[in-house]
């Protein structure tokens, strides 16, 4: 599908001749970084095809889960950290092969002044990150870890469409902030449970899922 039958049912037709002029498109394979800690923020980016997912890290370093972002989304954070000229405080990287739309940085502040569709576009999108990060704050407060990787594999699940993950237990630790021991054993028992079938870096997600 082109670019722009893809974007072009969420803007005006003139903004959408502007992002196709400025933008430009960049393919990231899986597990490559789009956006990094402490980087400073030179593009926006809009993801055409695939999956990011987008991370921040507490005082100590510890990786933490934010959301994930699927076809025709943009990043909250980006958007932030773009209108008050921070350093990036998130790391996107690409879990799976995606295609994106990087939009330079100055663009953002004149297209929302001059284009109520993108001011639509990304106060939407802030609004729904806000909410995915309520509903992860609300994951780790108030469930047990069984419960947060049954959620995390049907999330992984759903965003790609489907029902093999290619992710290794320790990155599902990183993710969930467990450590490897502790998941390998819980994985153990969903394939004990014929849940799931394990494999090298590769979980199956089995019917009765």
């Amino acid at each position: 599908m082109e670019i722009k039958d893809r974007i072009s049912s969420l803007f005006e037709s003139e903004l959408v001749e502007e992002i196709l002029a400025v933008g430009k498109l960049k393919r990231v394979r899986e597990g490559e970084p789009v956006i990094s800690f402490g980087q400073p923020i030179v593009f926006m980016p809009i993801v055409l095809e695939g999956t990011l997912k987008v991370s921040m890290t507490d005082d100590s370093g510890k990786e933490l889960l934010m959301y994930y972002l699927n076809s025709a989304d943009g990043c909250a954070m980006t958007f932030t950290c773009c209108m008050q000229e921070q350093q990036s405080e998130i790391m996107a990287v690409a879990d799976e092969d995606s295609q994106l739309w990087l939009i330079p940085v100055e663009y953002m502040d004149q297209w929302m002044q001059k284009y109520p569709s993108w001011k639509t576009f990304v106060m939407r999108t802030m609004q729904n990150r806000f909410y995915e990060m309520l509903r992860a704050l609300d994951m780790v407060a108030f469930n047990n870890l069984d419960t947060r990787l049954l959620n995390y594999l049907k999330e992984k699940s759903r965003n790609t469409g489907r029902t093999v993950i290619n992710i290794s237990h320790e990155q599902i630790a990183n993710d969930l902030a467990s450590s490897r021991v502790v998941i390998s054993r819980m994985l153990k028992k969903l394939e004990n449970q014929g849940r799931v079938l394990l494999y090298r870096n590769q979980i199956k997600l089995l019917k009765d899922f």
